[in-house]
């Protein structure tokens, strides 16, 4: 099934080997980098293991974000830490092309996620960490269909700062 949205003009694809060195760029420019929680710099070395090791195991599903008028890789979604025992993983994303903020991108590609979460994975809860700082991706989140649940004061050091999170979930509706 491809999931897309044609009012924001994107769909989701699986994630290659092909696009390692356009994910590393993405993930280490400042853009990116500043709102994740690791913040180290990406290599391809460490990409390409965590497609073996986490991709490949199944243990992550990874997908591109494309315009859909030229097939234009714009970011990345991911679930990351699967448990099938209690169908729930953590969601993650980052849109590398600058062109492609503030236009909805990633709320769209957040909803599109969120239904290959429940109807292909068969998930029951999606949640994501997010800064409390970064006001407008937990807009897009809670446009998405994400719900806070939780703040974590002084949840993680980021050179030297101690830095607040916001917890969020979506719940399948589907079951």
């Amino acid at each position: 099934m491809r999931y897309e949205d044609s009012a924001a003009g994107i769909y989701l694809r699986l994630m290659t080997h092909e696009d390692t060195d356009r994910i590393v760029n993405w993930r280490n420019s400042e853009a990116v980098r500043k709102n994740f929680i690791y913040q180290e710099r990406f290599t391809r070395e460490g990409h390409e293991s965590w497609i073996k090791n986490m991709v490949e195991t199944g243990k992550v599903v990874q997908m591109i974000i494309c315009e859909t008028t030229d097939d234009r890789p714009l970011g990345s979604v991911y679930i990351r830490d699967i448990d099938r025992q209690h169908n729930k993983a953590e969601y993650g994303i980052f849109i590398g092309e600058e062109s492609a903020r503030g236009r909805g991108v990633g709320t769209a590609a957040a909803r599109l996620m969120l239904e290959y979460c429940f109807c292909e994975e068969k998930l029951h809860r999606v949640y994501l960490r997010a800064f409390a700082a970064n006001a407008g991706a937990i807009r897009s989140y809670e446009k998405a269909g994400f719900v806070r649940e939780g703040f974590l004061r002084d949840d993680v050091c980021i050179g030297g700062e101690y830095r607040d999170i916001v917890w969020m979930a979506a719940i399948s509706p589907y079951q």
